[in-house]
């Protein structure tokens, strides 16, 4: 079908990236230019057999990202923090996309967001540290002088907060797609674990707290479907989100996969960042937001709105079954 719409798709061996990039496909409504930074990975190459056209670019170069733009009708934009855990380096990436996609002049952009928290966490509360990013002026130097940036989760509050009002000053025709926690996080380090008693147990520091889930799966339908609707999606946000499930829940779905009662002993946020691996501090934190501020990070992923947009939407226990192989407690 040559007069297939372009769409290209950031991160595309990556989890979002990835979940859009084989939903498009399978689709065989859009043309797919995957872009990766090594071609020649086993993903990529994965990609490439399901029609994909795969390209290398790097968020860090902007002639390479004009390339994997040129000619495209859209794109599908996802910055990778956990690599670096820079929000200063964030925003470098998300002027360089932004750049690109206004030299290609996109007719459809897709942003992958999440909420500013500094917005709903008071300033002076106490219950979760603020954490410093110490900088000496932008990564592209767009701006100097060096000032520390204080951040609750800063994963999230960097998208929410200035990069979010880049793309909103960018004049780029973009849809705001609002990420939840991923299921997929329950099948490593976060699935059930053997207690020293013997218990299977899942150990989300979530409290009692219903938090919002999405199976990976379900970010490309979303997209998908988005991309089909511009008249009604372009400088909306979509929230994308599968469930709602409290921990207690979320065990109930483990045992009914797994054969074996799987219960449901949540850690603290202090327990969980004090596990001092790279990343604890902000996960204990975003763990903390799911369980304090539900009314916060619930109300903006209205599951109704999701739902409509994708009426295919994953269950857990569904999930869960469809990957049982990687399940080892």
């Amino acid at each position: 079908m040559p007069d297939q719409p372009l769409v290209t798709v950031i991160g595309a061996t990556g989890t979002q990236g990835g979940a859009v990039t084989r939903a498009l496909l399978t689709d065989g409504g859009f043309a797919v230019r995957a872009v990766t930074r090594d071609a020649t990975s086993p993903r990529a190459k994965a990609l490439t057999e399901l029609g994909a056209e795969v390209v290398e670019a790097r968020l860090d170069d902007r002639d390479s990202l004009r390339a994997a733009f040129a000619g495209a009708h859209g794109a599908f934009l996802v910055t990778p923090f956990w690599e670096h855990r820079s929000p200063a380096r964030e925003l470098a990436e998300v002027r360089n996309l932004i750049g690109a996609a206004r030299s290609a002049q996109l007719q459809h952009v897709l942003w992958s967001t999440l909420e500013d928290t500094r917005q709903v966490i008071p300033a002076d509360d106490e219950r979760m540290p603020f954490l410093r990013e110490e900088t000496d002026g932008e990564p592209d130097g767009e701006q100097g002088g060096g000032r520390a940036e204080e951040y609750r989760v800063p994963h999230f509050d960097v998208k929410g907060g200035a990069a979010d009002a880049l793309f909103a000053a960018s004049g780029l025709p973009v849809t705001y797609l609002l990420m939840s926690f991923y299921w997929d996080q329950l099948l490593g380090d976060l699935a059930p674990q053997r207690d020293e008693d013997g218990t299977l147990a899942l150990h989300l520091p979530v409290g009692t707290a219903p938090v919002a889930g999405v199976a990976s799966d379900d970010i490309g339908r979303v997209a998908l479907r988005v991309f089909q609707q511009p008249g009604t999606t372009i400088g909306a946000t979509v929230p994308v989100v599968s469930d709602v499930l409290t921990g207690e829940q979320m065990a109930a779905a483990f045992t009914a996969v797994l054969g074996e009662p799987v219960a449901y002993r949540p850690l603290t946020p202090e327990q969980f960042r004090g596990f001092g691996f790279p990343g604890a501090q902000e996960l204990g934190n975003m763990f903390q937001y799911y369980a304090e501020f539900p009314d916060s990070y619930n109300g903006r992923r209205d599951l109704g709105l999701a739902h409509a947009v994708n009426p295919r939407w994953s269950d857990l226990t569904g999930f869960l079954t469809a990957h049982r192989d990687r399940l080892a407690p």
